[in-house]
């Protein structure tokens, strides 16, 4: 994703969904500070490499972050992360604009999951109101004088 340009649709799903988890918000603070290899990151903010490593590859699809490869004075291999220089701006127009180009649309028509259609099978019918089609129990207070 650009610093500058409107994202796309898919552009905002992923940067959003991306720092839509705390522990993701967590490592680009982190990496806001400066840039860092991934198991001194690990050790910073209290998270096991694997669990951070699989945040960082969400950042980095999304745009958010930037990994690269580097020899350490022992020959070494480290991956080093920063964040990837973004802005985002939501506005209902820059949703519009995005929303415009989304390339992972599920038609209007598609029916509810099974899921939807069980949850909606349990719960109590509702009239055109949204007042529940069951009788509603009388206040006891109520015709007494």
């Amino acid at each position: 994703m650009s610093a500058i340009e409107t994202p796309t649709g898919d552009e905002l799903l992923k940067a959003l969904a991306a720092l839509g988890n705390p522990h993701r918000m967590r490592i680009v603070a982190a990496l806001h500070e400066g840039r860092n290899y991934v198991s001194r990151l690990a050790r910073e903010i209290g998270m096991s490499r694997p669990l951070l490593h699989m945040h960082l590859q969400r950042l980095e699809a999304a745009g958010l972050v930037v990994g690269s490869l580097e020899l350490s004075d022992n020959g070494k291999a480290m991956k080093f992360y920063e964040v990837a220089p973004f802005a985002l701006t939501l506005t209902p127009q820059v949703v519009a604009r995005a929303a415009e180009t989304l390339t992972d649309q599920e038609p209007a028509s598609s029916p509810p999951s099974s899921a939807t259609q069980e949850r909606r099978q349990r719960e109590p019918a509702t009239g055109d109101d949204g007042a529940s089609a069951r009788a509603a129990p009388r206040d006891e207070k109520e015709g007494a004088t």
